[in-house]
């Protein structure tokens, strides 16, 4: 049995997780909340440009056979995001803290199927939140779950904005493979399937974590990717000229942007397809940093977090590498 609810933030949601300190502000005292959904449209005529959602899931990860656990960036972030130091280099102003969607279902042991049909149900209820922050010219910024979440929020930016999305990904995988069900690992082959991507372009992209299936339809379809094994191995492909090339790639196409990034993708990093060799925080933080700029990017999801909720160094760590990409996005954007 499958149900989910979007839980609205307040500023009592935070309180006990806030660290204060006298004659300093910290990035959660700034932030704003929405007593309702309908209260979007005078936040963001009041100034307000981004709103965080929280999809903490494992749904579509277990559809994929992946391991479970993504069910806890969302806090990890929260924990060190909102206590982040507000200052002249970013004060945390404009930044609507939504809310979370709650999955409430019994996800233990259930047959691939069953997995796969809950992420498609996921898919709706996710589709329905992120379409009404569109719908009110603001940017969401998605993080927790797994890569599913890309479709739903693919979906809702082509509705709203009346045409297809070009969109790059920092991601060992392409997760393109085939439309057999809903999962993680098939949300990009199902939006270009439904027409809701045009372009699609993958960084960080493992040769050896990709099926045959996948690759060839990416290069049939004219998709652009670049694997770490020549952009940092092999050192054939520079990094950042792959960058460059990505966001042309994405800007002359006319489209609404959206970047991607996988939290696989970065070496040692507690996802729910953990990886041994990847690129660093910094080139995950480059990226975002420049995919960030491009004049019609429309929102940022940051996906596979997996830190043990356990484990307070996890919850840690992982939580400043969220807070720090978030915070890279948010700034970049800012025009000086």
């Amino acid at each position: 049995m499958f149900d989910a609810d979007f839980i609205l933030y307040s500023s009592d949601t935070l309180a006990s997780k806030l660290k204060h300190r006298p004659g300093e502000e910290r990035i959660g005292e700034a932030l704003v909340f929405a007593e309702s959904m309908d209260s979007l449209a005078a936040l963001q005529q009041q100034g307000c440009q981004y709103a965080l959602i929280g999809v903490p899931e494992d749904i579509g990860p277990q559809g994929n056979l992946g391991r479970p656990g993504s069910t806890t960036g969302w806090l990890a972030f929260l924990q060190q995001f909102i206590n982040l130091q507000a200052n002249q280099y970013f004060d945390g102003h404009g930044i609507i803290c939504l809310g979370e969607l709650r999955v409430m279902a019994n996800t233990k042991d259930l047959s691939t199927d069953a997995y796969r049909t809950m992420c498609a149900q996921l898919d709706e209820q996710v589709h329905a939140i992120v379409k009404q922050v569109f719908a009110h010219n603001l940017v969401p910024i998605v993080i927790g779950g797994g890569h599913n979440n890309a479709y739903p929020i693919i979906k809702a930016a082509s509705e709203t904005f009346e045409m297809p999305l070009a969109v790059s990904n920092l991601d060992p995988h392409s997760d393109f493979r085939a439309t057999e069900g809903r999962h993680s690992g098939n949300p990009f082959r199902y939006a270009h399937k439904d027409g809701y991507l045009a372009r699609y372009t993958v960084a960080g992209l493992h040769e050896q974590k990709n099926n045959r299936d996948s690759l060839n339809q990416l290069l049939e379809l004219e998709f652009p990717f670049y694997s770490i094994q020549k952009t940092h191995w092999q050192r054939t492909e520079n990094f950042d000229q792959v960058l460059e090339d990505m966001a042309r790639y994405l800007l002359h196409s006319g489209l609404p942007t959206g970047v991607e990034l996988d939290l696989d993708v970065i070496s040692q990093m507690p996802t729910s397809a953990i990886t041994a060799a990847g690129l660093s925080i910094d080139d995950a933080l480059y990226y975002v940093s420049q995919m960030a700029t491009l004049p019609k990017c429309r929102y940022l999801h940051l996906a596979e977090a997996a830190p043990d909720a356990n484990s307070p160094d996890e919850m840690r760590s992982v939580g400043q590498v969220l807070a720090e990409l978030v915070s890279m996005f948010i700034k970049s954007r800012i025009k000086e």
